[in-house]
C-alpha cells in the first residue's frame, strides 16, 4: 500500500498542484484536467533539471541525496501554491478544473464516436500490457537503468562508472541528462527497486502522457473558426479526434520497422531519457506552439502557454543532450516561418527568448567539455 501511495503523490497530486500554477494563467477553457497533468508534468521536471545539474556539477558526494531534497522542498512548496492559487481564485472566478466538464462531453458523443474511443482505448491497453508483461532488454539498461539504481543505493549521480563500479570522471554528456535520476527520485520516495521503475512503472506513466499531449494536439487541429450572421465562432470537429488518436496508436505499434524509429523507442526503451524527447518533448513543443499561434492574435499573449513553452524546452535538457540542440534546431525554424507568414519579426525574438534556459544548458555543455576534456 505504501508504494502505491508514494507513487500517486508523486507521479499525479503533486504533478497535478504544480501545474495549477500555468493554469491559473490560461483562459478558462482551457483550463481541462488534462492540460493541467502534462503542464504540472513539466513544470516538474524542469524543477528537477534545475535541482539536478548544480548537484551533479558542484557537489561531489552525495549529490543525489541533495538533489534531491531541493527538489522535495521545491516542489512541496510549488504544488501548495498552486493548489493555494487556484482555492483563492475559485472565490472570484473558476480557475480548479472540474470533472464536470468531461462528463458533459462524454454524455454528447455518438454511439460512433463510444465505438471509436473504445477501439483507441483498446489500442492503449495492449500497448500497456505488452510493455508490462513483454519488457523490453537492451544494451542501454546496462548504463540507464544501473544509474538509476546507482543514485537510489549509494546516493550519488554519475560519479560511478556502471559497467564496472569505480569512480569516474564526470561524463558531461550523461551528466546533464538527469532523467535516470528522476526515475531514481521516483523509485526512493516510493520505495521500489529502480529497475522495476523503469520498466514497470515508467510506462504506465509515460506512455499515456505521451497520448494525452496527442490528444490536446488533435484538440487544436480539429478547432476551426466561422462566421455565423451573429459573429465569429468557433466549432470543435470531435468526431475527428478518436479517429486521430487510433491513427497515432497504430503509428506506435506498427513503426518498428527500424530499431532507430521513435516508435521502437516509444514501447521498448520508454523509461529511457531520449525515448521521453521523441515521444513526449517534441510532440508538446508542436503543441505548445500550436496553442500559442492557432487562434485569435489576442491569445497570444498568454502568460500560461508561454510557460508552458519554456517548460518544455527545459525538459528537453533533462531527457537528453542532443534534444536540446533539436528543440531548438525546431524553434528557430518554426520561428521563421511564423515570422515570415505573419510578416512579425518579433516573433523571432519571442522564440528566442523562450529558448534561453536551452542557451545556457548549451553554454553549461561547451564550457564543462573545454574545461574537462575527457582523457
Amino acid at each position: 500500500m505504501f508504494h502505491v501511495l508514494g507513487l500517486l503523490f508523486w507521479l499525479v497530486v503533486i504533478p497535478f498542484c504544480i501545474g495549477l500554477i500555468p493554469a491559473g494563467f490560461l483562459p478558462e477553457e482551457k483550463r481541462r484536467p488534462g492540460v493541467v497533468l502534462l503542464a504540472g508534468y513539466f513544470l516538474m521536471w524542469s524543477l528537477f533539471e534545475a535541482a539536478a545539474i548544480p548537484a551533479v556539477l558542484w557537489v561531489k558526494y552525495e549529490n543525489f541525496k541533495t538533489a534531491s531534497a531541493c527538489f522535495m522542498i521545491v516542489s512541496i512548496v510549488c504544488a501548495a501554491a498552486g493548489l493555494w492559487t487556484a482555492v483563492r481564485r475559485e472565490k472570484t472566478k473558476r480557475a480548479v478544473p472540474s470533472l464536470s466538464g468531461v462528463k458533459a462531453r462524454l454524455g454528447l458523443l455518438s454511439p460512433a464516436e463510444r465505438i471509436e474511443w473504445a477501439v483507441f482505448f483498446v489500442l492503449l491497453g495492449v500497448q500497456l500490457y505488452m510493455a508490462a508483461a513483454y519488457t523490453s532488454f537492451d544494451g542501454d539498461d546496462a548504463f540507464y537503468v544501473v544509474e538509476s539504481l546507482i543514485a537510489q543505493q549509494a546516493d550519488v549521480m554519475y560519479r560511478i562508472l556502471p559497467y564496472t563500479g569505480r569512480s569516474t570522471t564526470l561524463d558531461i554528456r550523461h551528466a546533464l541528462a538527469a532523467f535516470p535520476m528522476w526515475v531514481a527520485y521516483a523509485a526512493v520516495k516510493s520505495d521500489i527497486h529502480a529497475t522495476v521503475m523503469s520498466h514497470l512503472v515508467m510506462p504506465f506513466v509515460l506512455i499515456p502522457l505521451s497520448y494525452l499531449v496527442y490528444y490536446e494536439i488533435g484538440r487544436v487541429l480539429f478547432v476551426r473558426s466561422r462566421e455565423p450572421a451573429g459573429g465569429t465562432d468557433t466549432v470543435f470537429y470531435r468526431e475527428n479526434l478518436p479517429i486521430f488518436m487510433i491513427i497515432m496508436a497504430f503509428f506506435q505499434i506498427f513503426g518498428n520497422v527500424s530499431i532507430y524509429t521513435n516508435e521502437t523507442f516509444f514501447l521498448t526503451r520508454t523509461w529511457q531519457g531520449k525515448a521521453a524527447a521523441g515521444s513526449i518533448v517534441i510532440p508538446a513543443l508542436l503543441w505548445a506552439v500550436l496553442e500559442i499561434y492557432e487562434g485569435e492574435k489576442t491569445r497570444r499573449r498568454d502568460p500560461g502557454s508561454w510557460m508552458l513553452l519554456v517548460c518544455v524546452n527545459m525538459t528537453a535538457g533533462l531527457c537528453s543532450s542532443i534534444a536540446v540542440f533539436l528543440v531548438s534546431m525546431l524553434m528557430a525554424v518554426t520561428a521563421l516561418c511564423l515570422a515570415a507568414v505573419e510578416r512579425d519579426l518579433k516573433i523571432l525574438f519571442k522564440m528566442a527568448a523562450a529558448c534561453i534556459p536551452n542557451m545556457i544548458y548549451m553554454a553549461i555543455y561547451a564550457v564543462w567539455s573545454y574545461s574537462h576534456p575527457l582523457i
